[in-house]
């Protein structure tokens, strides 16, 4: 009986990843366990900070500082999350801000300086509105995922232990908070707090429009030690991920497994707007654009020395040309 490689991988609980979960697809001789309980923040830490896993699904921005520092870990290009980001810019109601060039002097409100959602916010107000991210006073609820020091002439402070940035936007304290996710008191519908977008859809398509950028959140990583004992791992990995993805949007388009009236219409929609894989992993031109404006954004932040290149962050899982496409004894 042969033996498979067992390794621990931790990443969200999406459907594009469901039928390596469940067992459905399995990454030629590896023995997958697939952990999917933890949030987002406590995953990246866990992994970047102590090494938990052997594989995880992790911020870019903070992969890409803890490399820019010499860390020794790997990625293979799967991008488990992506997200538009206009619609996760709120604002206090009571204090005048009508465009994005009103944030200028403000005090900002933000999980944390580093985490990539921020990360791509604050790019995309500096160079697609004239917001430069060093017009405002930025305050910060979590300390980083990976420590950075701090670029001389930003303003960045640490809100206190028993505060949090949106209770702090809904009193009035802080002018505006970018956050990862909509925030508590825009969902109670808190009349105090809105969106600074508030017809954020069209915006976020007219950026694509603009751009071709569906921003990328997440990266996978894995484990400099498994890489170099196992060289085969990555692009095996790799494909799984794929075939998982595969699966999960050829189920997806049937609208009778999703409780939506106009579904089916949704798809459509973004088929349209965004073509047939807007979630695509690999080394196209889309996802090194996508990567490199990212980078260029962290190190223009002050969050990395150098820009970092797609090929720096990330591993080859060519198989050579026209290699790997139709299987044959």
């Amino acid at each position: 009986m042969s033996q498979r490689l067992p390794l621990v991988i931790a990443c969200g609980d999406y459907e594009i990843v469901r039928a390596l979960r469940e067992g459905g697809v399995q990454p030629d001789g590896i023995d997958l366990t697939v952990l999917t309980a933890m949030d987002s923040t406590t995953r990246h830490w866990r992994y970047l900070r102590q090494g938990e896993f052997d594989a995880a699904e992790v911020s870019c921005s903070s992969y890409s500082v803890s490399r820019d520092q010499g860390a020794e870990s790997y990625a293979i290009p799967v991008f488990l999350h992506r997200r538009f980001r206009h619609g996760f810019a709120f604002i206090n109601t009571t204090k005048g801000i009508k465009t994005p060039k009103d944030l200028i002097g403000k005090k900002i409100g933000l999980k944390e300086y580093q985490a990539t959602a921020i990360v791509w916010l604050k790019g995309i107000l500096e160079h697609e509105y004239g917001v430069p991210h060093r017009s405002v006073e930025w305050y910060t609820e979590l300390n980083e995922t990976i420590d950075y020091e701090k670029p001389a002439g930003l303003s960045i402070q640490q809100v206190p232990d028993g505060k949090s940035v949106e209770a702090m936007l809904a009193e009035g304290e802080l002018d505006a908070v970018l956050h990862p996710d909509l925030i508590k008191p825009f969902l109670q519908k808190d009349p105090r707090v809105g969106r600074l977008f508030p017809d954020f859809k069209n915006e976020e398509m007219a950026y694509f429009q603009k751009t071709g950028i569906f921003p990328i959140m997440h990266a996978m990583a894995i484990k400099k030690e498994i890489v170099d004992r196992y060289p085969w791992v990555p692009i095996n990995l790799y494909l799984a991920f794929e075939k998982a993805k595969d699966m999960a949007m050829k189920r997806m388009e049937n609208p009778r497994i999703v409780p939506l009236a106009w579904y089916r219409d949704a798809w459509e929609e973004q088929e349209q707007i965004l073509g047939d894989d807007p979630w695509e992993y690999g080394a196209t031109d889309g996802n090194v654009k996508n990567v490199e404006t990212l980078t260029g954004y962290l190190h223009e932040q002050g969050l990395t020395k150098k820009q970092q290149s797609f090929d720096e962050l990330f591993l080859s899982v060519s198989q050579g040309h026209k290699r790997g496409h139709e299987f044959r004894i």
